[in-house]
């Protein structure tokens, strides 16, 4: 048993509530359950009950054991001198205020209904499942889990907003210089994601605006600010990148002690740094105005149009500089695409929506929709359960799921969960 439970038992009255009696012998109206917090402090606000012939005002707290509230130290906080009901699951103690009067306590477990504690028990009492509805999934109703699904993603959306936020304070609300880091991240994938990341923080915005007229020069300082030009080698292309960087180090006053080295280890060729570092120089030279391309664009094809972009042409026959191979353009891939919309553009989207205060939830979900699913171990566990995710919208809302809820055991608050436990 654990107190959300009990919350849940509360908030939504599962529970015998005629003639409920305070374990003193007092008459118990629940005129008002409250408002649910999720903070510090009592655990429902704004409650109204009547005792007696007298109607209360105030917070409710609820603990499995009354006593609990000294193991808390309730006694010690005065966020508590205002519950007017202590509920609890087992009455054990009673509790005293300040003025040493009683706090009036409901104790539940004779009132509980029986379906529910059932429904918990059946939910919370597996062992070693992937999640805890991992029987029940398959087969819960389609609208309840697309509707889920469809709150799970604005809900990561928000929590995506929230840190693009904190980004572009740091970037004195510049909202291009905000793309070039979230893109340079995001061109990085999970392995370099972090070092592109630093390499961006690295170099002032200003200098970028100022070289992008030639995709060499940015090749050159990118490639630089991640140490690429600490060895020597005999190749032509590299020594006429690493001229550039010298020149434009020095009239810059870069340095690069705050940069996290790239890797190579465990890459797919077409994802060494070399690669990638090279698309991005090429698009931010190509796309001079790339955040009102992005803003105005509003259908995946033309997405699709705007990052078809290739490294430059030293690359089409070279994964490292001075080691030949196969001639191949290295350009950005659908699938590629994808993920940085998925990354980058849609939650840039959304964050710029909302800070110019405007509701732009349907059109952003309109387009996840149009963008396929992404694929991962979460994903394609889900899809095992049954066929959920078909587009990008919906894989999200699966990951928020598994990361904010079922690995968090946070069943209660779930579509899913609250749909079991109401059960008959």
């Amino acid at each position: 048993m654990k107190e959300d439970f009990l919350h849940y038992v509360w908030k939504y009255q599962k529970f015998n509530v005629q003639k409920l009696i305070t374990t003193s012998g007092a008459n118990l109206i629940i005129v008002k359950v409250g408002e649910h917090n999720l903070n510090s402090g009592p655990d429902f606000f704004n409650a109204q009950v009547s005792i007696g012939d007298q109607l209360w005002a105030g917070n409710i707290e609820i603990h499995i054991q009354s006593s609990d509230w000294y193991t808390h130290h309730h006694e010690k906080d005065i966020n508590y001198d205002n519950v007017i009901l202590h509920v609890v699951w087992d009455y054990n103690a009673d509790i005293f205020r300040k003025d040493n009067s009683i706090i009036p306590t409901l104790e539940l477990k004779s009132l509980l209904e029986v379906s529910v504690l059932k429904n918990y028990h059946h939910l919370f009492s597996k062992k070693q499942l992937w999640i805890n509805c991992e029987n029940d999934f398959p087969n819960m109703d389609s609208f309840l889990i697309n509707n889920w699904l469809d709150r799970l993603y604005l809900e990561r959306l928000q929590v995506k907003s929230l840190l693009f936020e904190k980004e572009l304070k740091s970037s004195n609300n510049h909202w291009e210089e905000l793309l070039f880091k979230l893109l340079c991240k995001n061109f990085g994938l999970k392995v370099n994601g972090e070092s592109f990341f630093s390499i961006a923080q690295s170099i002032d915005f200003s200098i970028i605006k100022k070289c992008n007229h030639d995709s060499l020069e940015i090749e050159a300082l990118l490639f630089g600010q991640a140490g690429f030009f600490e060895e020597n080698k005999e190749d032509s292309y590299f020594e006429l990148l690493k001229s550039k960087y010298i020149y434009l180090k020095y009239k810059f006053g870069l340095d690069n002690n705050s940069v996290n080295s790239p890797k190579y280890f465990r890459l797919r060729p077409s994802n060494f740094p070399t690669i990638r570092l090279s698309q991005l120089s090429v698009l931010f030279t190509e796309k001079q105005s790339l955040f009102s391309i992005i803003i105005e664009t509003n259908s995946v094809d033309e997405y699709y149009s705007i990052f078809a972009i290739s490294a430059n042409d030293y690359w089409d026959a070279h994964y490292n500089f001075g080691v030949c191979s196969t001639k191949k353009k290295k350009r950005l891939t659908k699938k590629f695409i994808d993920l940085l919309l998925i990354n980058t553009i849609i939650p840039l989207k959304y964050c710029y929506a909302k800070f110019s205060g405007q509701d732009a939830s349907e059109e952003i979900m309109s387009l996840a929709s149009t963008i396929p699913s992404e694929e991962n171990s979460i994903i394609k566990k889900f899809n095992q359960l049954r066929p959920v995710a078909a587009n990008s919208l919906q894989s999200q809302g699966l990951l928020q799921l598994k990361n904010e809820y079922c690995n968090k055991h946070k069943c209660l608050q779930c579509a899913v969960g609250n749909s079991i436990l109401k059960r008959n």
